[in-house]
């Protein structure tokens, strides 16, 4: 099953231009290097764009700054990839003043995740796949064979969809996990940036996604809260299947009578479609690299939870 729906940029080859550059967040100077080091080490050709590593308050520039810099990244008929350098906040300024023509004539992926899941949203919403997958930061102090590191290389270079790689991940069990076996559009991100979109031009369709979710920060009764939308919404009956990601940096206190996870489970467990818990995407080390927008195959057995990407 091969999406003809979304575009999938073509693969980057070796001195291909990549612009590196930071839509919502100020970012320390030394993750930009780091970033521009680990990029040339790969054999590609890294630019940072002129506000990357500017400041405005908590945001790396004026909106009109940041626009300025992205808009000219999609729009560069040389640059082959754009690096987000990190997320924060801010990328929801930019989501309805950017023009895709020239981009359409020159797609590129555009890789990060956190607040970029906005940039996720309008990218699909335009008709392109984009890398939902680690940035300036974790390509600075992770090791060279850190895997998710190697799995964005491969997945930007097309390696990892050659004939004889694997197309996707094997993860590990959950014992809250829904068995089963299903095929969809794959969407999501940030759970709190995206729910930030609903009721917008740049929401997610439910139909045919499998969706996946992840946070930090967030206090349970708010993933709770923000779930519990979906569910009235009538969005969760209607998905073809559900990756539950990582939820970090809040204290658990079992307010809600159990645990996140737990709470999670019971808000799901009426569907019959399989549900995957503690899948490694989110702000934690073991980030996993995924194509947002890639036609998938989900497979979640008792012993254990394949993912599968269809590109051609």
């Amino acid at each position: 099953m091969i999406s003809d729906k979304l575009i999938i940029p073509p693969y980057l080859h070796e001195g291909d231009k990549v612009v590196i550059l930071s839509p919502s967040g100020k970012i320390d100077k030394h993750f930009l290097k780091g970033a521009v080091t680990r990029l040339k080490a790969w054999g590609l050709n890294p630019v940072l764009a002129k506000h990357a590593a500017g400041s405005n308050g908590a945001y790396a520039g004026t909106i009109s700054q940041r626009m300025k810099d992205l808009q000219e990244a999609m729009d560069d008929a040389d640059a082959r990839a754009i690096l987000c350098s990190r997320g924060g906040y801010g990328a929801v300024h930019l989501i309805d003043k950017l023009n895709f023509d020239r981009f359409r004539e020159s797609p590129k992926w555009m890789i990060g995740f956190s607040d970029i899941t906005a940039l996720h949203c309008l990218w699909q919403r335009e008709g392109f796949t984009s890398l939902h997958a680690p940035m300036a930061r974790h390509l600075t102090v992770e090791p060279e064979d850190d895997f998710c590191t190697l799995a964005l290389r491969d997945m930007l270079t097309g390696a990892f969809f050659a004939p004889d790689a694997p197309h996707g991940y094997t993860c590990e069990p959950h014992k809250l996990n829904h068995p089963g076996t299903t095929e969809g559009t794959l969407r999501g991100g940030n759970f709190a940036v995206f729910y930030g979109l609903r009721g917008t031009p740049y929401d997610i369709p439910a139909e045919g996604t499998v969706l996946f979710i992840e946070d930090v920060g967030e206090r349970p009764h708010a993933i709770e809260r923000m779930m519990y939308n979906l569910r009235l919404g009538g969005v969760l009956e209607r998905l073809s299947g559900l990756i539950i990601g990582q939820f970090t940096e809040y204290e658990e206190k079992k307010q809600l009578g159990k645990d996140l996870y737990g709470a999670l489970a019971d808000l799901v467990k009426d569907y019959d479609y399989p549900v995957c818990f503690n899948f490694p995407v989110g702000h934690v080390t073991r980030n996993l690299p995924l194509v947002n927008g890639a036609s998938v195959r989900l497979e979640v057995g008792k012993k254990e939870v394949k993912l599968t990407f269809y590109i051609p």
